[in-house]
């Protein structure tokens, strides 16, 4: 298979460029190719740019395929598979990035110049200090990847309206379904993880990510803690990365952490009474579905009850 051409942005051994590009990647073999074909083009336009990937102890040989395809990139070995925050720590703190650092999921594929309008989105709003793309799946269609903040009143209304159905109500949902609010510009509360640009303000304001959640709900803590900071997200429907996703629904293990995390995240930002109602109104969505045989909602409710998630993955 022959190499992906170097982007033009990007310098050898350089310790900082304006844009830094991390991706964290965990037995991410059989899909990295597509994700590092994309770059060359998605970082036209950019001054200067690094790749940063950083591997969670891959046993499929992900390390050996990147260095194979995109011996430009910079490849490091965590040691272990420390999770996702930790992971994107190690990545943004091995090159400095002195305007912005666009985190993105390695089974994202960005389409050309988006880092470019990423990098110009926050650069022309002062308040603007995260900006996430049109987010589509493979067939092109729109993804509902804007969110609103977890509240006792939306947890509770997704447990009887279904996530879809409290969607049409905002005091009721979470997720923002209408396809008329995805317009350049929109903002939200939080947005799914899977590609966020970084201003520089935003990377000094908020810090490191947070290394308590292993994997989901690190980037709405991060949001939200970039909105306490004074900075709010931009939609740039410009820019755009395809994003199957998915994996969570058919996966008990990552259902559960997902399940286990919303809990321990509101718990972090709120106190002990709020938090023990938030956790009931959880158990009893997660419990509901349970009986109906759904072995992805029966996992969540176990570790839900025993308040960790085992570390098998199924």
């Amino acid at each position: 298979m022959a190499p992906v051409p170097r982007p033009a942005a990007v310098q050898d051994g350089a310790p900082e460029a304006d844009v830094v590009l991390v991706t964290v990647t965990y037995n991410s073999a059989a899909i990295v190719e597509r994700f590092l074909r994309a770059l060359p083009d998605a970082l036209d336009g950019i001054g200067s740019a690094q790749v940063v990937v950083v591997d969670n102890d891959s046993a499929d040989g992900t390390v050996e395929r990147v260095v194979e395809l995109a011996p430009w990139a910079v490849a490091v070995k965590a040691g272990a598979n420390l999770g996702y925050g930790a992971g994107l720590n190690l990545g943004i703190g091995h090159v400095r990035a002195r305007r912005g650092v666009l985190v993105l999921n390695p089974d994202a594929v960005l389409e050309p110049g988006a880092v470019r309008r990423l990098l110009d989105a926050v650069e022309a709003d002062h308040a603007v200090g995260i900006a996430v793309p049109r987010i589509v799946d493979a067939t092109g269609k729109l993804k509902f990847s804007l969110r609103r903040e977890p509240t006792i009143l939306r947890a509770i209304g997704e447990a009887l309206l279904g996530g879809h159905r409290a969607a049409r109500f905002p005091l009721l949902g979470d997720m923002i379904r209408d396809p008329s609010y995805y317009v350049d510009g929109a903002t939200a509360d939080w947005a799914t993880g899977a590609a966020m640009f970084l201003s520089r303000r935003v990377l000094d304001a908020v810090g490191p990510w947070s290394e308590e959640f292993f994997l989901y709900s690190e980037e709405t803590d991060y949001a939200l803690r970039a909105r306490d900071a004074g900075y709010r997200i931009g939609y740039v429907w410009d820019a755009v990365a395809a994003h199957p996703g998915g994996a969570m629904s058919k996966s008990p293990w990552l259902w559960s952490l997902v399940a286990v995390n919303r809990t321990k995240l509101y718990r972090k930002r709120h106190g002990a009474v709020r938090s023990a109602v938030y956790w009931g109104v959880v158990v009893f969505n997660e419990g509901v579905r349970a009986l109906l045989g759904r072995p992805t909602h029966r996992a969540a409710v176990k570790a839900l009850l025993c308040g960790k998630v085992g570390s098998r993955l199924s």
